[in-house]
């Protein structure tokens, strides 16, 4: 053996000689050339060179040899190789030996500083294209590769991921299509399944042949935690999916190649697989009892993706750990211990207090889908293992999803509620609530519906089940007749003036209102009642609304009395800031409540507003200028403003504004904002803008969204209204710490709504700063 070893050395450095120092025609060359391609030619006959020999030089002096031909790619020789020969002598070099050795020494020639490069990239792309990446990825599962060590894998593995980045660094501008991401990642994907291919081949063999994926793995985790999952996944998904559906050999080898990732790339793994399977089955061919086995596997498949993300589809998460698992395994206690768990922390997650304030809708929905999919595929008597933990869910979570102020929020309590009640079937009792039109606009409940869920909310009474009832005898009630003479319009005209000259007891008549109930199921009464108020208070302004403000934070009043207080305020300045020419009467407009809690309309508004402040050469009038009229409602902002700053920090027996009540505060600093944005250049604005922003700073970073929400709109009408050079002046040291808060919410706040609200907040205060910076006396510190 160490004669062949040395005999090879000899015959290596000769060649070596010979390419550093050449005669004049380069004949010296191409024989060296051919000694050592002789070296890589596997059983052929013309090959001069023992199988030993082939063997010794292949594990120690290939690697050196590739060096030295990267180094001669200077020489004179080089230059004067035709095309035929360097397709025949020296491009057979880097591609006929060890995929891994040739791999790293092309790689290291083309991303440092050498000549010859376009030669070097010309051969890297024939090693691609020609399938070395799969002989090299199938000499680490036979384990025949010459040189291999922990430091070797490693090195590998880095720039078989990395290839893109490396090769676009040395080549950019000039970068060949082949090594750009959206090549290459396929192309290992389809490399890699050749090598499975091969392998299981060879497991369905008789001859008992070992074969190890692990490189394989690792190459694929590697790919998947640089994020590279997607291109390479959709390759590789479909394909396992169609091999693994009759074929146990590739069942068997699919497992173990997702068995065989490394753990701290399991997760990029599995959610790149998640998002690439076409259905629960095809995941759970692919991924097998992976959920059993492995524990990062677990932890991600039935927690972290179920609990803390929802952008993946509910039953592609839970079929695989609950139904199609114990169906291939065949090990039912482990099984339902994993169902079990997934449930009672789906549970958990639902009922969860904190969840339920600070996390999103989406979120919410996503979680509250997997709980209701997760208590259809499980047993009766698996429930009953749960019912306990169950009911506990049931109870405490309507409780947190009923206190929240976001409608979709209680809408999906009650739907949860009534489904569960009807899967655990409590004694007989199940809840019913009319919410089933509501949750089909709101939440598309069709998808539970469609995962499984039917049958939980199937049976039901419905109002589309009722007979109708006949009604075809019913009279309408009379009304009193309309005047028929001029006599009696005069009769009318004197009582109405008789009203008007009494309007000193339009205080008394908002009481009356104020306290009225619905005694009588008077048709329209809520809308009928507010109006009226509404009227008064634009009528008497000063009085009544002195009342309302100071009752707003009086004893014994119901919170639906407060929410009627300030919507009747937010009304009445609404119908003071119209122009007489645009007013209309609430009798002929069909007056209706005022939502408060609409995003939307906040956005509509603010929107308005930035188009109104933006100045555009080319757009011209679309219609006459309306007339200019005075504004009702400037005199009197300070009266609707600031006593409702007052007290809101007193929490009372049964009012805690700060605490327990969010719904009036959200309410309360929505209704604010909106007499800001009403007393746009009022002289008052100034003072009401500093006020607001005052009072709002408090509570920016309040757990519920719709107080954020709130506070998010205060601030749009703050900058929107207030003078900008007031702004500037007054505000000053407060806009840079202003400034950064609403980046913040407008990056990391889990609302949506409330990062929308953040970025017009800041496009508004950058507009605000621009027009003074632009202007030379906008911030001069001179009276």
């Amino acid at each position: 053996m160490e004669s062949i070893s040395s005999e090879v050395r000899l015959k290596v450095a000769q060649c070596f000689r010979t390419l550093s120092s050449s005669s004049a025609d380069h004949t010296d060359v191409f024989d060296a050339l051919e000694t050592l391609n002789s070296y890589l030619d596997d059983g052929a006959e013309s090959s001069s060179c023992t199988a030993a020999e082939r063997e010794e030089f292949r594990r120690t002096h290939y690697s050196r040899t590739l060096r030295v031909l990267v180094g001669q790619l200077q020489a004179d020789w080089t230059h004067s190789l035709s095309a035929a020969q360097r397709s025949q002598l020296w491009d057979p070099l880097f591609l006929k030996g060890p995929p891994d050795q040739a791999l790293l020494v092309l790689l290291e020639a083309v991303t440092q500083p050498s000549a010859g490069l376009d030669r070097l990239v010309s051969v890297t792309e024939r090693f691609l294209q020609g399938g070395r990446l799969a002989d090299l990825l199938w000499s680490f599962c036979l384990g025949s590769v010459p040189s291999d060590s922990a430091q070797l894998r490693e090195t590998l593995l880095a720039r078989l991921a990395a290839l893109p980045d490396l090769t676009a660094n040395r080549l950019h501008p000039n970068n060949r299509p082949l090594f750009t991401p959206q090549r290459f990642y396929p192309l290992l994907a389809s490399e890699m399944l050749a090598a499975l291919e091969r392998t299981s081949v060879l497991m369905s063999s008789t001859d008992g042949v070992d074969c190890s994926l692990t490189f394989v793995a690792q190459t694929l985790g590697k790919v998947c935690l640089q994020g590279h999952s997607g291109p390479v996944l959709a390759v590789m998904a479909p394909r396992l999916a169609v091999c693994t559906r009759s074929d146990m050999v590739w069942q068997r080898v699919s497992w173990k190649l997702l068995q065989d990732v490394p753990e701290r790339c399991m997760e990029s793994v599995l959610t790149g697989l998640l998002q690439a399977a076409d259905s629960p089955d095809a995941f759970s061919r692919i991924a097998g009892n992976l959920v059993l086995t492995n524990k990062k596997a677990e932890f991600v498949l039935t927690h972290k993706v179920l609990l803390l993300q929802y952008k993946y589809e509910v039953r592609l998460l839970l079929e695989p750990p609950v139904v199609n698992v114990s169906e291939r395994c065949g090990v039912l206690p482990a099984v339902c211990s994993v169902c079990l768990q997934v449930l009672r922390s789906v549970s958990q997650a639902w009922a969860n207090p904190s969840a339920v304030k600070h996390t999103p809708q989406e979120q919410q929905l996503y979680v509250s889908k997997a709980l209701l999919l997760a208590a259809s595929l499980l047993t009766d008597a698996e429930l009953q293992e749960l019912r306990s933990d169950l009911l506990q869910c049931l109870l405490g979570g309507m409780q947190s999803h009923l206190d929240s102020s976001a409608v979709g929020i209680r809408t999906l309590g009650l739907v949860v509620g009534e489904c569960l009640s009807a899967r655990m079937d409590l004694s007989g009792t199940k809840l019913k609530f009319e919410v089933r039109r509501l949750v089909r606009s709101l939440l598309s409940f069709q998808s539970i519906l469609r995962f499984k869920c039917n049958n939980l909310v199937s049976g039901g009474s419905s109002d589309d089940d009722l007979p109708p009832y006949d009604m075809s005898g019913d009279v309408e009630a009379s009304r009193a007749a309309p005047p028929r003479y001029l006599r009696d319009c005069l009769e009318g005209t004197a009582r109405f003036s008789s009203f008007c000259s009494v309007l000193s007891i339009s205080v008394q008549m908002t009481k009356v209102l104020l306290h009225m109930e619905d005694r009588f199921s008077v048709s329209g009464f809520l809308v009928l009642r507010q109006a009226a108020m509404v009227a008064l208070t634009a009528v008497d302004s000063v009085p009544v609304t002195q009342y309302l403000t100071t009752e707003f934070y009086s004893l014994n009043y119901s919170l639906r009395q407060r929410l009627d207080i300030l919507e009747v305020l937010a009304l009445a300045a609404q119908e003071l800031s119209k122009p007489a020419a645009d007013k209309v009467t609430a009798a002929a407009s069909g007056l209706t409540p005022y939502q408060s809690n609409s995003a939307a309309g906040w956005r509509q508004e603010v929107e308005k507003r930035i188009q109104n402040k933006t100045k555009r050469i080319s757009k011209g009038s679309g219609q006459p200028r309306a007339g200019a009229a005075p504004n009702r409602y400037a005199p009197v902002a300070g009266y609707f403003f600031f006593p409702l700053l007052r007290n809101y920090d007193k929490p009372e027996v049964t009012f805690d504004l700060l605490g327990s009540d969010h719904l009036v505060l959200g309410r309360l600093i929505h209704t604010l904002g909106l007499f800001m944005h009403l007393a746009v250049n009022a002289p008052i604005a100034a003072q009401m803008g500093a006020a607001l922003l005052d009072f709002v700073w408090a509570v920016r970073y309040h757990a519920d969204p719709t107080v954020r929400r709130g506070v998010l709109f205060a601030v749009c009408s703050v900058f929107l209204s207030m003078p900008s050079q007031a702004l500037m002046m007054d505000l000053s040291q407060q806009l840079l710490e202003t400034r950064t808060w609403l980046a913040d919410v407008a990056e990391a706040d889990p609302d949506a709504d409330c990062r929308n609200l953040a970025v017009q907040s800041l496009v508004l205060l950058d507009q605000n700063l621009k027009k003074q910076l632009q202007n030379p006396n906008g911030l001069s510190l001179e009276p």
